[in-house]
């Protein structure tokens, strides 16, 4: 979904903004005064267990940026291109005029993050204990552009449901660990160095010492939720995933359903309008890295555009995503420097990851649930050709980010599928 973002010129986003962005320009004063701003990486190290922290540093030297911004010209103000200009000028003004960050730390850092070194790899994961009698295991994990701020809401509904009109008899001990090269976690320095479905599970089991769990995903944790199924069904006794992974079909498949026949037409129709941005990371990820790294506004760009495209917002961004959690998602990868590594995800997982055969299939009971405004969505039969589909639902909001969009929903059909699971 790679779109041309024609933005109108401007000499920097302060001239843009007036003279009411007296908190900006007092922090660039004093980068000025002091000339620490010159920001080459990040502040943060990825690895790190002490949680998000935005210094002095960082921040100057982001708002510096930000102010520089060398806008391009639009011939609409719409979405049709990519990026809206006005959205993205708003999103650039409510950055430096009035985004706090101490806030947002706060924000960052409410879920516990904890590190754990595995195959010499350091992971960053957050481990929410359940209030419960019997709390059960489980691995919880997105995909990208999202980050673990997306379970903010959804976390704390699933460790202690009785907090939230539910029963304490479904409580879950929640593990959110961040990918490779995302985040907190460190970077790989070499091609596919490290298999995520390897590390997660010897975190679940010999880290935090789980003998079997749960595990969940949305677009890329729904991969590594089918791999770590297919890899280790004695320790993951179930698995709810909002993608469906494409095996290879068997030649003596039976034919397809008009409801498989319209998924398949569907998700054709996605490749060709929407899919440009998932070529360019798994073919030239490096290309497009090294723009994102330098420019707060092109990375911004490059994500924001996904929530729009991608989520259940009737045409509104900012009645699904305030403009804090929006900036909040953006401020993880700037803050880590980790753009460049997370898009290089998609080149590894195309040319090193070993390809999935037609006669894989999942064998652990497993839990399906669509989401309206998702990328494609997956009839139920379709599903059942790789997996065992022992739930499917097509919920009623959301899209691909429902753990911010539909927490109290995903909370639900997660308790309802952990109710037949013995752990």
């Amino acid at each position: 979904m790679l779109r041309r973002q024609f933005l109108s010129r401007l000499g920097g986003a302060l001239a843009l903004f007036g003279a009411n962005s007296l908190r900006a320009r007092t922090l660039l004063n004093e980068s000025a005064a002091d000339g620490k701003a010159t920001m080459t990486g990040s502040n943060i190290t990825p690895g790190d267990s002490s949680g998000i922290q935005f210094d002095i540093t960082l921040r100057q030297d982001l708002l510096r940026r930000l102010s520089a911004t060398r806008w391009n010209d639009a011939v609409s103000d719409d979405w049709r291109y990519g990026m809206n200009e006005s959205f993205l000028k708003a999103l650039i003004q409510y950055w430096c005029t009035t985004y706090d960050f101490d806030a947002a730390e706060k924000r960052l850092n409410e879920l516990p993050h904890q590190r754990a070194e595995i195959q010499g790899f350091g992971i960053s994961y957050i481990h929410l204990r359940g209030r419960g009698p019997h709390p059960k295991p489980l691995l919880l994990m997105n995909g990208w552009p999202s980050s673990f701020a997306e379970y903010r809401m959804l976390a704390p509904r699933l460790a202690d449901p009785a907090a939230f009109g539910g029963s304490a008899d479904d409580a879950f001990d929640v593990v959110i660990p961040t990918l490779p090269g995302f985040g907190l976690s460190e970077r790989p320095t070499r091609p596919y160095q490290v298999i995520t479905e390897d590390l997660f599970h010897r975190l679940m089991t010999e880290k935090l010492g789980y003998r079997g769990y749960i595990a969940s995903g949305t677009d890329i944790g729904a991969g590594v939720a089918t791999r770590l199924a297919l890899k280790y069904p004695a320790s993951v006794k179930g698995i709810h995933v909002s993608t469906v992974v494409d095996m290879p079909l068997p030649a003596n498949a039976r034919p397809l359903t008009d409801a498989e026949k319209a998924y398949q037409a569907d998700l054709a129709k996605w490749e060709v309008d929407e899919g440009a941005y998932e070529h360019l990371q798994s073919t030239r990820p490096q290309t497009l890295a090294f723009g994102l790294a330098d420019s707060p506004a092109g990375l911004a760009s490059w994500i924001v555009e996904k929530f729009y495209f991608w989520s259940d917002n009737g045409g509104d961004l900012l009645k699904a995503f305030p403009m804090d959690v929006l900036i909040d998602n953006v401020m993880i990868y700037w803050a880590t420097g980790t753009i460049g590594s997370s898009v290089r995800y998609y080149y590894d997982s195309r040319h090193y990851r070993q390809p999935l055969k037609a006669t894989d299939h999942v064998t652990v009971p497993t839990a399906v649930s669509m989401w309206p405004k998702d990328l494609v969505k997956a009839p139920r039969e379709w599903a059942e050709r790789f997996y065992n589909v022992q739930q499917y639902s097509m919920q009623a909001h959301g899209g691909h980010f429902p753990a911010w969009e539909a927490p109290d929903a995903y909370a639900q059909e997660l308790r309802q599928f952990a109710k037949s699971i013995r752990v």
